[in-house]
């Protein structure tokens, strides 16, 4: 199940603490960051045991446009996560917030 970026800027600005991860690349992520682990998505294959720890938990993935996203949160759905929620239309949605 995806989640908005309306229900994510609510969750981020009551400070509950997410498992989020960010699937962009590291300049992307220099330029602007909502506070998630960045882990790029060619690099997440490599790097699963980071998040492990999240396999049974829910998971917020976010990128650029929600692209990226969606195939992380394929992935790590066939790799064994099982609440991997998909950022609907990316950083570029979420700062048309306001």
């Amino acid at each position: 199940m995806d989640i908005t970026v309306e229900e994510l800027k609510e969750r981020l600005e009551a400070g509950e603490k997410l498992n989020f991860l960010d699937v962009r690349e590291e300049y992307e992520y220099e330029e602007q960051n909502l506070g998630a682990k960045l882990i790029p998505l060619m690099e997440l294959p490599d790097r699963l045991g980071e998040i492990d720890a999240w396999k049974s938990e829910e998971l917020i993935v976010h990128c650029r446009s929600g692209a990226r996203s969606g195939r992380a949160q394929a992935f790590l759905q066939s790799q064994g996560f099982t609440n991997v929620r998909n950022v609907l239309g990316g950083i570029l949605a979420y700062n048309q917030l306001d």
